[in-house]
């Protein structure tokens, strides 16, 4: 778990944002101190330095939130299943013959 920072407001597009001392990854879970997650990163930006960040929240009450320090849930991911992926075998697929025109 990693100090993501402290909210500063509540944007009207429906935004919690954030200022913080390093870039986190597109869809990081965020989570509180009491590990509830509280969204997800959906938005990186202003200065390099420290930038912004903009988390799209998935509880009631985001207004809730301002002042509240905020952390990255470091734990991996769900893979995806196996099944959902496409596999490709090592077939080769005949391509029709182009037809002469005119």
């Amino acid at each position: 778990m990693r100090r993501l920072g402290k909210v500063s407001h509540y944007a009207k597009q429906g935004f919690l944002i954030l200022r913080t001392g390093w870039v986190p990854s597109l869809n990081d879970r965020v989570v509180d101190k009491g590990l509830t997650v509280v969204g997800v990163v959906k938005d990186v930006f202003g200065p390099v330095k420290m930038p912004y960040v903009a988390v799209k929240p998935r509880v009631k009450n985001p207004e809730d939130y301002v002042g509240a320090v905020l952390y990255v849930d470091s734990r991996r991911k769900k893979a995806k299943p196996d099944g959902s992926r496409k596999k490709r075998g090592n077939k080769k697929t005949r391509r029709p013959t182009p037809r002469k025109r005119g």
